[in-house]
């Protein structure tokens, strides 16, 4: 599916038809001294003000739209995403959100996938974040979210009351995100971030103008992005983020994207991250045993810990690496539901357990 010539600027319309020319002729890389246009965000949302619990890695649940990019920067994001070749071999569509494009930054984005990969950038987010944070995997780089008039599927999977949802409700696969607006939003209405708070009330972040962006633990918060009205194009490019110490818990869970990616890719990058930090924690605990072999003496409640880590982090992993014959492709709303009732099954029993003991 093309959108290039769905979009109500002419203008862009000639560029997204010719995407592949101007690849070619004007091979631009990511400066940030002229493509970052940041400006702090004038507010940052905790857990505890929305009511929820600390549960993540991090006190934060959101920030207000904040300026990131330049024009220029979001002109070439743009363009590289919306490119024939993008569109052709990176299209997926799922019962939450119709029309995304997914794991074409690598090889057909070079800008885009420079720019988040940048130190500055990378910077920038983990100090909105207030933890020290790293991309979370090449192929989450630059995951481009569409809703253009004439484009949204019809998914009876999907309940009435989220249908004109760009993205319907659900909790993010990884820690964070950074969620960048591509789109002109110059009189738009809606477009914002809903997120459900500890009261059950809806508390709503205001949409960002083209070049800015929003910094979001999405993975402990229920949210979903609203749509705009009047026909308007809302075009996000959303990169993932998880801490960067191999120390800090893993709670990626890949409910929301396994349906709507390319397996080998996904289970790969994943697989290699997170066991090059289990080798980082072995070697880490290994040096310690081998301390305390030389000083005569052993940390029984050290290892202990280490082991009930690792074993909490593997058995996750393992659950989270399901065969491809099992998996339901554009399926999304259908695993959200079965995440959310063994979260509540879990739950439940946690407190049962704490009833019983």
């Amino acid at each position: 599916m093309n959108i290039a010539c769905q979009t109500t600027d002419d203008r862009q319309v000639e560029a997204f038809a010719d995407a592949n020319v101007w690849r070619r002729s004007m091979p631009t890389l990511f400066n940030p001294k002229t493509h970052l246009s940041y400006v702090k965000p004038t507010a940052v949302h905790t857990m505890k003000s929305f009511g929820l619990p600390d549960i993540g890695v991090a006190p934060i649940a959101a920030s207000e739209p904040f300026q990131l990019f330049s024009p220029e920067a979001v002109d070439i994001m743009r363009k590289e995403a919306l490119s024939d070749i993008a569109q052709e071999k990176h299209f997926f569509g799922c019962d939450l959100a119709p029309f995304q494009l997914r794991g074409y930054a690598t090889e057909h984005a070079k800008f885009s996938f420079e720019a988040w990969s940048h130190p500055d950038v990378t910077r920038i987010v983990s100090e909105i974040a207030g933890v020290d944070l790293v991309h979370n995997i090449d192929y989450e780089i630059g995951h481009i979210n569409v809703s253009i008039p004439g484009t949204r599927l019809d998914h009876e999977t999907v309940p009435e009351k989220e249908r004109d949802a760009v993205v319907g409700w659900h909790k993010d696969s990884y820690p964070f995100v950074c969620v960048l607006m591509l789109s002109d939003t110059t009189g738009m209405v809606g477009g914002e971030t809903a997120i459900k708070t500890g009261t059950g009330e809806i508390k709503r972040i205001r949409g960002p103008q083209r070049g800015c962006a929003v910094v979001m633990q999405g993975r402990y918060l229920e949210h979903a992005a609203l749509p705009t009205l009047g026909g308007q194009e809302r075009i996000t490019m959303v990169t993932s983020y998880r801490p960067r110490s191999p120390f800090v818990r893993d709670d990626t869970r890949l409910t929301t994207v396994r349906p709507t990616s390319h397996l080998p890719s996904l289970y790969g990058q994943i697989l290699e991250y997170q066991l090059e930090n289990t080798e980082a924690r072995v070697r880490h605990v290994l040096k310690m045993i081998r301390e305390d072999m030389r000083a005569d003496r052993v940390n029984v409640k050290a290892i202990k810990q280490f082991l009930g880590f690792e074993i909490a982090q593997l058995r996750i992993l393992n659950k989270e690496v399901v065969e491809e014959r099992f998996v339901k492709k554009g399926h999304v709303a259908e695993a959200v539901a079965a995440q959310r009732a063994a979260e509540e099954a879990e739950r439940k029993q946690r407190e049962w357990s704490g009833i019983v003991d």
